[in-house]
């Protein structure tokens, strides 16, 4: 894979390197890779998926994210550019829409964001805390006399998807409607005999947001869907299939991506338990750093695509109109000159300036909600089952780490425990009553 010099025109030289991010080779030798393009081509021209850049280096992915050069828009009516949003390659969706906000420039993208905002802040998030513990709590009732459990199937995907429906105002009973398309639309590839399963659970679950959006525009509910049904631009409604594509990424970032860090957190601790037990210890001072460590490490969502939106210069490349670029996150976040054993997880590691939320006016806007779920399940696990053990022969990671860095199947055994509470459902039907009563997915605009 060794780079070389290459021109697309006079004057106007290039490092071109094969970069294909879908292959399992990539996921196989991710670090080798990573620090092959550190070292020799930091920013580097790939032939593959019809061509684009990759942007590997800390300095590079940071000056790139933030240029107004750079644009995330999908123009999926083609009225203006003709750009191709964030998805390299693209193809396209069952559905003619654009992946939420994050398929937008500004203005709009900020109009959009501005709406969305006072659910998903710090004192927002905070308010679900309680909710976030029964769910967790709940989870490891189910398993917790068996000394067996799938950290995967039996908690990282229930958690973030109950509580994702709870946030936009959907019936919690259907977050199984919902999981399995979630997951299963990231790791099913294109040619799988599979994928028109998939892509009928994904129409399904688009129908459902649908319908929810037109039940809470005629009875209103708190939620981030009451936010979008009762948003104008210019005194004007947006447009439904716009509305359904903020929900469905708002669902994607939901569920899939906290998953995957928790999996795979999850399964460092099994394999580093002296680190564990530390962790279990020592919480209060290392539970904040260790979560951005494994944000850093395991970089759930390794990147994302933009195109130059004017010809510019950055970071000593010349790029031209048109071009399409990869921004690698999961690169950037291995970079020795700005991370010392990048390869390593180091618990308490001071400023960790970590890229895994993104960078620029399009920053994960649901990094508090991530971060919340995932401390509230580590802390979960870590008191209620201490020696848990995950079976290296059980585990399935994802095939390719392309769109997320994700888990299938993670089985574990632990010493067997008591039950606190009521089972998975009940406690499902209690916290339905309460989301309603103490009108937790209202917004919240001001810490308390």
């Amino acid at each position: 894979m060794n780079p070389r010099q290459s021109s697309s025109e006079p004057g106007r030289e290039r490092q071109t390197y094969h970069f294909d991010r879908h292959s399992p080779e990539y996921r196989n030798r991710f670090e080798a890779i990573t620090h092959e393009m550190h070292r020799l081509c930091p920013i580097a021209w790939t032939d593959t998926h019809d061509g684009h850049w990759v942007a590997a280096g800390n300095r590079e992915v940071f000056e790139l994210a933030r240029c107004p050069h750079v644009s995330n828009d999908r123009d999926y009516k083609n009225e203006r550019r003709g750009y191709l949003g964030i998805t390299i390659p693209y193809s396209e969706p069952v559905i003619p829409l654009r992946n939420g906000i994050l398929e937008m420039d500004d203005p709009e993208h900020r109009v959009f964001r501005a709406v969305l905002n006072p659910y998903l802040s710090p004192s927002a998030v905070r308010r679900w805390e309680p909710f976030i513990d029964e769910i967790v709590r709940a989870c490891l009732d189910e398993k917790i006399e068996s000394g067996q459990i799938d950290f995967v199937d039996d908690l990282a995907n229930i958690v973030p998807a109950v509580l994702t429906l709870a946030m936009l105002g959907v019936p919690l009973h259907k977050w199984a409607v919902y999981n399995e398309p979630a997951h299963a639309a990231v790791y099913t590839p294109p040619d799988s005999p599979d994928r028109e399963r998939v892509q009928n659970l994904n129409m399904a679950m688009g129908m459902d947001l649908l319908a929810n959006l037109h039940e809470i525009r005629e009875q209103p509910r708190p939620g981030l869907i009451d936010a979008l049904a009762r948003m104008e631009i210019d005194g004007e409604k947006p447009e439904e299939i716009d509305l359904l594509g903020i929900l469905g990424l708002l669902i994607g970032g939901g569920f899939d991506t906290t998953t995957a860090l928790t999996a795979h957190s999850l399964e460092w601790l099994s394999q580093h338990p002296s680190e564990r037990e530390m962790l279990r210890r020592e919480r209060d001072t290392l539970l904040n750093p260790a979560t951005e460590e494994f944000l850093r490490y395991f970089t759930p969502a390794p990147g994302d695509g933009r195109t130059i939106a004017a010809d510019c210069e950055v970071a000593g490349q010349q790029f031209k109109e048109g071009e399409r670029l990869w921004l690698s996150w999961a690169m950037a976040n291995r970079d020795a000159t700005v991370f010392a054993s990048p390869d390593e997880v180091v618990l308490d590691r001071k400023g960790n300036r970590h890229l895994s939320f993104g960078l620029g006016i399009h920053r994960c806007i649901g990094s508090n909600v991530a971060r919340t779920v995932f401390k509230r399940m580590l802390v979960a696990v870590l008191d209620r089952l201490p020696d848990f053990h995950c079976d290296p022969d059980g585990a399935v990671h994802y095939e390719t780490i392309g769109l997320i860095q994700g888990m299938r199947q993670l089985p574990a055994t632990f010493s067997p425990g008591p039950r606190l509470g009521l089972g998975l459902n009940d406690t499902i039907d209690v916290l339905q009553r309460i989301v309603y009563e103490q009108r937790l997915a209202a917004p919240v605009t001001a810490a308390p």
